[in-house]
């Protein structure tokens, strides 16, 4: 049996370039790779879908009703994803109403038992609780499997020398640690099959057994989500 490739999509919602959410993505997809290291079994590939560059496509597809443009391979590469990695911007108390769009047009159903880990940047860290009274009801209202550690990182955090900057790496390679742990659910899964969209848009398909065989495909993976989900729990108290 060949090793089974896992998908790792990020989704950043940051509006800047450069931007401190895109900048928090890359530490976690940094931080989840490096829990890959030396593991042949499994090939990870990663994609990163920035939200900035498809803003004019979600607010035209939220008018039409159907996926149009570039969105389409970028919910195809959400609906695919082994494990999830979103982060947003704080405004106003809560996502950012790009962030909010995009997961809008998600299918709900091929979202459930996927690993999703939170994330959000922001100018205090008084908005930190945005990841629990925001992101991650929408996460579990999509059936997701929110993992227990999200990571904020306000201002402050990027000081580059308080102790603030240590805590962050800590909350991001705990995150990382989990997301890892969450992913590597699916490779004892027998017969997962995945396509795999490459950052250049190719896909790469395999054999995914028809609607039946990823109807299974879909529970295997939520039931060993949520047995995960416990074990993560459990280690956590």
């Amino acid at each position: 049996m060949s090793p089974a490739t896992l998908s790792l999509v990020a989704v950043n919602a940051g509006l800047g370039d450069p931007s401190s959410t895109r900048l928090l993505v890359d530490r976690l997809i940094e931080a989840t790779a490096d829990e890959f290291a030396g593991r042949p079994a499994a090939e990870l590939s990663v994609e990163v879908i920035d939200l900035r560059d498809l803003a004019v496509d979600i607010a035209r597809s939220l008018t039409t009703g159907f996926a149009v443009g570039d969105l389409r391979a970028a919910l195809d590469a959400v609906h695919g994803a082994h494990g999830l990695i979103v982060a947003t911007p704080v405004f106003n108390a809560s996502y950012s109403g790009l962030f909010k769009s995009f997961f809008d047009l998600v299918d709900v159903d091929r979202m459930q038992g996927t690993p999703v880990l939170i994330g959000a940047t922001g100018g205090s860290p008084r908005h930190s609780m945005v990841l629990d009274h925001a992101v991650r009801p929408l996460f579990s209202y999509l059936r997701a499997v929110v993992l227990p550690t999200g990571v904020y990182a306000a201002a402050e955090d990027w000081a580059g020398t308080s102790g603030d900057t240590a805590l962050l790496s800590d909350r991001i390679r705990r995150a990382a640690r989990e997301l890892a742990t969450a992913v590597r659910a699916t490779e004892n899964i027998a017969g997962v099959q995945v396509s795999v969209r490459g950052s250049e848009g190719s896909e790469a398909d395999a054999s995914s057994g028809g609607p039946f065989g990823e109807v299974a495909r879909r529970s295997a993976l939520e039931a060993a989500g949520i047995a995960n989900f416990a074990k993560l729990l459990g280690d956590n108290h």
